[in-house]
């Protein structure tokens, strides 16, 4: 009588630890991923969409790619007719939202390449947030010329 018991018992545990394993959310996104290739050793630019499905505001903390020796986030800071480019830390997307990392604002600071970059390729890039989540991309490789995804 006891064995049927216990055999329920451990069923039932077992069932509600997959199910709280299983309702584990996923609440970030990435998408429009692309990479400005520049010349020769100089460091390009990762442009893409940061979404927050959560009911709180996520950082986004970092970003990796095996295919650079670095990568960074950045915002581009304009002053009169002058622009400068400052790492960060980190940047919040907002709850519900989506924030855009575009030519002249946030991006990716890509330096170091491992290989020649190829027009027309993708690179994954793995953004970290402040959750714990990653979330891995495929980034296009496009001209220089490119301003926009």
């Amino acid at each position: 009588m006891k064995t049927p018991r216990k055999l329920l018992l451990t069923a039932l545990l077992c069932g509600s630890s997959i199910q709280a394993f299983a309702g584990a959310a996923t609440t970030a996104s990435i998408s429009d991923c692309w990479i400005r290739a520049l010349p020769g050793d100089l460091p390009s630019g990762g442009y893409f969409k940061a979404s927050n499905t959560g009911d709180q505001p996520l950082d986004l903390v970092g970003v990796s790619a095996d295919a650079f020796g670095m990568a960074m986030l950045h915002q581009t800071q304009s002053q009169g007719s002058t622009s400068s480019m400052a790492m960060v830390e980190q940047v919040a997307v907002p709850a519900h939202g989506s924030l855009v990392f575009a030519p002249g604002n946030y991006h990716v600071m890509l330096e170091h390449p491992k290989q020649p970059l190829k027009i027309g390729t993708t690179i994954p890039l793995t953004f970290s947030f402040s959750d714990g989540e990653k979330v891995t991309a495929a980034c296009a490789v496009k001209s220089a010329s490119t301003m926009s995804q």
